[in-house]
């Protein structure tokens, strides 16, 4: 599955480049730090390498204009245009904005970034850093962070934001899905949405209740500021109250939630909950399962068909004072455009379109 997500991303990486978005010149004949270039600039031929040496060997001089050009750059990663109106904008490390957001949300902003500035996976993952869904609004409104991609948050950090009189844009650009994990050894291979209610509530506590053997069922959850937490509130409880766990049973980060649920106490007890993608896409579920809720098994197609029912957008969220031609309001709406949907459907979550289609 990794591979061929990978290849799927370096496909998709490859129609964007030779589309709308097209690969810049060499780096030793262009100013990376330049945002902005005329169609001329960029077009212009580069000193061939043979004349550079032999204006060194007979001593020509070279003004400080053409040794700041010719100089090594900062950054020698391939760089990527974006048609934006009637000029060329050009993302680099130097004006690419700050990424963050939900940490299930890491692997796009990788892609995100080895798409536009053409750089390889490894090198997107070292220059991001992912604060969770409700810090990283924090950074949102204190200018540490340019563009979310994220969960929904909190009803809280609504409040925040509009108590700080902060404006914002939020779209969705792809859909998500929560679903319920437990240990492979586990027989129980579906549950209802009443009964996974009644198993959050405390009215449900053991397995037999549900079909499964003779034991107490451990339920996990997220802290209350994850993103999935409160895709568990918003959309699994509708509105009934959860009970209130010991802080064993609360799992601060996603991979540690899998590590309990595949051996807490060595049994098969505990049930938790996950996006869909981080469980399906990461292997982050190995020795777990993912089950059924009302005979549905998650997958793409019940994602975007409509037919799983705990379904939520992920959504790309800006300072709404951007201006239509900074980097950040770029990204924004080259992240909604054709071109950032077809990297969405790449990298194996589903594009609202595909939703908005059913």
């Amino acid at each position: 599955m990794k591979n061929f997500k990978k290849i799927a991303a370096s496909v998709v990486a490859l129609s964007l480049i030779a589309g709308t978005v097209s690969a810049c010149t060499s780096k030793e004949t262009e100013d990376t730090t330049e945002a902005v270039t005329s169609q001329s600039e960029t077009s212009e031929e580069p000193e061939s390498e043979s004349e550079s040496e032999t204006e060194s060997e007979t001593g020509t001089e070279t003004t400080p204009e053409e040794t700041e050009t010719a100089a090594p750059t900062e950054s020698s990663e391939p760089e990527t245009e974006i048609s934006v109106v009637d000029n060329s904008f050009r993302f680099t490390r130097s004006n690419f904005p700050t990424l963050d957001g939900s940490t299930s949300m890491k692997p796009m902003g990788e892609a995100i970034a080895s798409v536009l500035l053409g750089i390889d996976r490894e090198e997107a993952s070292e220059m991001l850093e992912f604060h969770r869904t409700t810090q990283s609004f924090n950074y949102l409104m204190n200018g540490s962070a340019d563009v979310l991609i994220c969960a929904q948050p909190s009803q809280e950090i609504f409040d925040t934001m509009e108590e700080n009189n902060f404006e914002y844009e939020m779209a969705p650009f792809a859909t998500e899905a929560l679903v319920f994990i437990v240990n492979a050894n586990n027989p129980v291979d579906s549950l209802t949405t009443e009964q996974i209610q009644g198993i959050y509530t405390g009215e449900i506590t053991n397995w037999s209740q549900v079909g499964g053997n003779d034991s107490e069922i451990v339920p996990i959850q997220r802290n209350h500021e994850a993103g999935s937490q409160v895709m568990m509130e918003n959309l699994v409880m509708d509105g009934l109250t959860m009970m209130e766990p010991p802080t064993t049973y609360v799992a601060t980060e996603m991979n540690a939630l899998m590590e309990v649920i595949r051996s807490y106490d060595n049994t098969a007890d505990a049930i938790g909950y996950s996006v869909y993608y981080y469980a399906a896409n990461m292997s982050m579920a190995d020795g777990l399962k993912i089950i059924a809720v009302d005979g549905v098994q998650p997958s793409e197609q019940t994602i975007a068909d409509a037919s799983y029912p705990f379904r939520n957008p992920y959504f790309v969220v800006i300072n709404s004072n951007e201006r239509e031609d900074s980097p950040s309001r770029i990204l924004y709406n080259w992240l909604l455009s054709e071109e950032g949907q077809s990297l969405v459907s790449a990298e194996g979550y589903v594009p609202v379109g595909a939703l908005e289609s059913n």
